[in-house]
């Protein structure tokens, strides 16, 4: 990939969280990335000029670039520090040691304990995290124990040996971090509701802390103890920082694989995520080139054969969104509905759509006609049509209280103006504001000239209108006997609701969809053209009731003179010395009498 190519990629690259790979000739990975704009920071390697010989050689030495878009910047550490350590990329610092990222335990047993650790284990307890800063963790832990206290002993506690009194109270009952449930200070049942209170908080419902935090905070300040007041508010700021689960680190999930698939006509793209131990240590996006029109759980087959003989086959467990049959009877595929497992899902799912957008940006900009194909494709299918909509008309009417009333027609071809087709109508046969009747009027105007010149038809027709004006186009259309050769719908401007002939319901089209933009932009060409036109047949017919009835003043005089008197009023106003300069002597004392007269006669 050369670097103009690379560099335009980059343009393409979404402002998101997520983790970069730089790829040398030999397709190995050199350098692996966190960003919290991967836009921004993968674009500051090839703009700025590095002072740094190492990052200057890396960048030389990058051929090509991969991308995993994540929920966080958080996620983004996260996923960086795994990657970096399954592929010890050779321009990143070498991470030697075993440490991972540490968790919060609540243990499954009688009164619960509640402690952090790294590497979890399988043994039935809950584990909260991962956490990025050991101080947050600390932070929340050091909240919970102020709140709920919980006890941190080794003992086998059972009901039986509290009531024989087999137990004693220990130091950390007489500091307050325990209410000493082993001496039946507290019940068992409360002790499991301040669990259960301690699970929320770990679990982000933060609320509740941040209140109590904000309660602190203010209370040491109305006693003047500010120092304290500004620990309360280091740990708000770090409560703000914290995140209590992870798409990247999850002790739940253990070994998997996860697919995602996004189709076109012609083209797959596949998303891969391959989890070790709950980590993702491998993501990776594929395009597949259909031949024979293949179904996207025949292309996911083929793409999971060629991922599991490249990267392995240990894994037992697949998911993906298709219901697929894999051979291997030791291996289950699931569809997960909820959970961390659902959530990777998406997680893969969004990485497939942005690295589709990405290639097929890359293709059209190569070859446009692709674009204009897939854009009618879209229209096609949101619009429910029978053909591509190639050949668009839209029509919007514009009056002045029902004075100077116009239609105007714009063509769009390929999803773009054509802007010498533009046509604009005169309303002849409607008086007064009657909406209705004018779109009748255009749209019969103009398509019965079509059918005299024979010219094609549109494939389809957009009135700016709810269903009055709908229903008077689609009377003009079957007057006209051409109201089965094509498709008409009606766009109401609040909602942008589509509407249908002889359907009640309106289609919502999704509001980022290039389908709605197309329709919009025709709209409000429409919209425009026929307020230019408007005007400029208002004001001329506004100079020809009133200057242009003076003997000797034509439209041109008439414009200079409002031009520069802004008033007929002024005009009427103003002396012989006055006008001349703008229409001459003669033309001036010719208006001066004309006025003159109309005074005298209305005497």
């Amino acid at each position: 990939m050369t670097r103009d190519q690379i560099k335009s990629q980059i343009k393409m690259l979404p402002e998101s969280p997520g983790v970069y790979k730089y790829f040398d000739k030999e397709g190995v990975i050199i350098y692996v990335g966190k960003a919290k704009n991967l836009k921004r920071r993968v674009n500051s390697y090839f703009t700025k000029n590095h002072e740094d010989f190492k990052t200057h050689i890396l960048v030389s030495k990058i051929q090509y670039l991969e991308y995993t878009v994540v929920d966080s910047e958080m996620d983004a550490l996260l996923l960086e520090n795994s990657l970096i350590k399954e592929f010890q990329p050779k321009y990143n610092i070498n991470l030697k040691d075993d440490k991972s990222y540490p968790f919060i335990k609540v243990t499954k047993e009688r009164y619960p304990k509640v402690f952090p650790m790294r590497n979890p284990v399988k043994d039935g307890s809950e584990y909260f995290g991962p956490y990025a800063s050991i101080r947050v963790m600390n932070t929340v832990l050091d909240l919970c124990q102020k709140l709920y206290p919980t006890r941190n002993c080794n003992l086998k506690m059972t009901p039986q040996g509290v009531e024989a009194g087999k137990y004693q109270l220990c130091l950390e009952y007489h500091i307050g971090n325990c209410k000493a449930p082993c001496v039946g200070n507290q019940t068992e049942s409360d002790y499991n509701e301040s669990i259960r209170h301690i699970r929320h908080i770990l679990k982000g419902n933060l609320t509740e802390v941040k209140n109590h935090l904000k309660n602190l905070m203010m209370e040491s300040a109305s006693r003047l103890a500010f120092e304290e007041a500004q620990k309360y508010k280091d740990r708000l700021d770090l409560l703000d920082k914290y995140q209590s689960r992870s798409t990247i680190v999850s002790p739940t999930v253990g070994d998997v694989e996860v697919y995602s698939i996004s189709s076109t006509e012609k083209l797959a793209f596949v998303n891969f995520l391959r989890v070790h131990q709950g980590i993702i240590v491998i993501s990776r996006n594929v395009e597949i080139r259909k031949k024979l029109e293949e179904s996207d759980q025949v292309i996911l087959l083929h793409v999971i054969g060629e991922m599991r003989s490249h990267y392995g086959d240990g894994c037992r467990e697949i998911i993906c969104l298709q219901p697929i049959e894999w051979p291997e009877h030791d291996v289950v595929v699931t569809q997960p509905k909820a959970g961390d497992k659902r959530k990777l899902l998406e997680l893969s799912h969004k990485n497939a759509m942005l690295y589709r957008q990405e290639k097929l940006n890359q293709y059209e900009k190569l070859n446009p006609a692709i674009r204009v194909d897939r854009l009618m494709e879209q229209m096609q299918q949101d619009l429910r049509l029978r053909e591509q909509p190639r050949h668009i008309e839209c029509f919007d009417n514009s009056n002045f209280q029902g004075a100077y009333p116009v239609s105007a027609c714009v063509v769009f071809r390929d999803g773009k103006p054509a802007k010498n087709d533009y046509r604009h109508f005169n309303v002849k046969t409607v008086e007064g504001p009657n909406d209705f009747a004018t779109m009748k009027e255009a749209l019969t105007r103009r398509y019965s000239r079509l059918l005299e010149e024979g010219k094609p038809l549109p494939q389809l027709i957009v009135v700016d209108g709810g269903k009055g004006q709908l229903s008077a186009a689609v009377e003009a259309l079957k007057e006209l006997k051409i109201y089965t050769k094509l498709a008409i719908v009606g766009i109401a401007k609040r909602l942008e609701e589509i509407y249908y002939p002889n359907d009640p319901l309106p289609l919502y089209i999704d509001k980022k969809s290039e389908t709605l933009k197309v329709i919009q932009h025709m709209r409000d060409e429409a919209h425009r053209f026929g307020i230019t036109h408007h005007r400029q047949r208002r004001d001329k017919g506004t100079l020809k009731t009133s200057l242009t009835e003076i003997p000797g003043i034509g439209p041109a005089k008439a414009k200079l003179l409002l031009k520069e008197f802004k008033s007929i009023t002024r005009i009427k106003e103003a002396s012989v010395d006055t006008l001349s300069p703008v229409v001459g002597k003669a033309a001036a004392e010719i208006i001066v009498e004309y006025y003159l007269k109309g005074l005298t006669d209305g005497e």
